[in-house]
């Protein structure tokens, strides 16, 4: 079993080492993961001119308006279609390796190991299509579980969670084995992770105060905490004979 307090204090002692670099590698994380978005806007302006004897009828009018406001929403549609095209593909091709990439920053910190070129380790060509297809299956398979009903989707999350984990240390095991060690890995431990995140909680209340600035700066912290609770449960799986350590040792 672990306490909340020690993965916490083991997270503090690794963040001192090195804060800055840990809270630039949790931004990355934080907009390859999709937590960050923004949107535009465009206006149109249709200005009619006529002359004084045309165009008279209000049925031609209303057909008129109708075509303006239905190639306003198709156009609308469009982009919208194909600002969401880019968005996934982004997540899928770019933000997945980039997640993994920032993972294994973080527990390489918490080994005290080496942390350099994490990224780069991500997008090697031996590694870069077993983390791409494995984080594909585990969203969509959290998607579906989302779809039942939000509570499945949350449990779920929680045993997907240390998916990453497993690709940071080894990104070749297999997307079905990487889920599958994932569940193996949190169970028993899905209510206490939660209550984990829970004790975040004042944090997240002070970062709204900070109309979210503190989230930045929170967020190093969070990663932090989540890479020593990695080490824990893939040490009780290690222990447990879950698996090996040549599965979780690239």
């Amino acid at each position: 079993m672990w306490l909340r307090e020690e993965l916490k204090s083991r997270a503090k002692a690794v963040l001192k080492l090195n804060y800055w670099k840990a809270f630039l590698i949790s931004i990355v994380i934080g907009i390859a993961g999709g937590n960050g978005g923004g949107g535009g806007s465009s206006r149109t302006n249709f200005n009619n001119h006529s002359d004084s004897g045309s165009w008279t009828s209000s049925e031609a009018l209303f057909s008129n308006f109708k075509v303006n406001i239905f190639a306003i929403i198709a156009l609308g549609a469009a982009i919208v279609f194909v600002i969401i095209v880019i968005v996934l593909a982004f997540r899928i091709f770019i933000g997945y390796p980039l997640e993994v990439g920032g993972r294994r920053y973080f527990v390489k910190s918490a080994r005290y190991e080496d942390n350099r070129n994490c990224f780069s380790f991500a997008f090697y060509r031996e590694n870069y299509s077993g983390i791409v297809f494995t984080m594909l299956l585990k969203g969509l398979q959290n998607f579906l579980w989302y779809l039942l009903f939000i509570i499945p989707g949350i449990v779920k999350s929680y045993s997907y969670s240390m998916v990453p984990y497993i690709l940071a240390d080894n990104p070749n095991i297999g997307n079905r084995r990487a889920i599958e060690l994932s569940n193996n890995m949190t169970d028993g431990h899905k209510l206490n992770m939660f209550v984990l995140d829970l004790s975040f909680i004042l944090w997240y209340l002070l970062c709204m105060v900070t109309l979210g600035l503190g989230f930045l700066f929170l967020q190093p912290y969070l990663d932090a905490t989540k890479a020593e609770l990695y080490l824990v449960l893939r040490e009780n799986s290690l222990n447990m004979g879950l698996c090996t350590s040549e599965e979780l040792q690239y």
